[in-house]
């Protein structure tokens, strides 16, 4: 999937999984599948956490203070958490 597709469309984190904050940043345990996942950098899990009240990824990058030149690689850490099942897309909402 394009970056470009993964920044554009709105996220949230999955209503199976619980975040622990570590110094590293953070653990993510899904209750459905008993897995966890590190979030490897706390910019990361401020990101994550931020995705159900921005518009996209993007935005909440951006609200994370995400460089712009970082875009790609946090899209790549979004990819693989929507892979382990830690965030999930949702629908835009629709403009008033």
């Amino acid at each position: 999937m394009e970056d470009g597709t993964i920044l554009d469309d709105a996220w949230t984190l999955s209503a199976s999984v619980a975040l622990r904050p570590e110094p590293f940043g953070a653990l993510a345990y899904h209750f459905g599948t008993r897995t966890l996942t590190f979030l490897k950098t706390p910019q990361l899990v401020q990101v994550v956490r931020l995705l159900a009240d921005q518009t996209c990824a993007r935005s909440a990058m951006v609200a994370a203070g995400v460089d712009p030149k970082q875009h790609a690689t946090y899209a790549a850490a979004l990819a693989g958490l929507e892979h382990a099942g830690v965030v999930q897309r949702r629908a835009k909402e629709a403009a008033a």
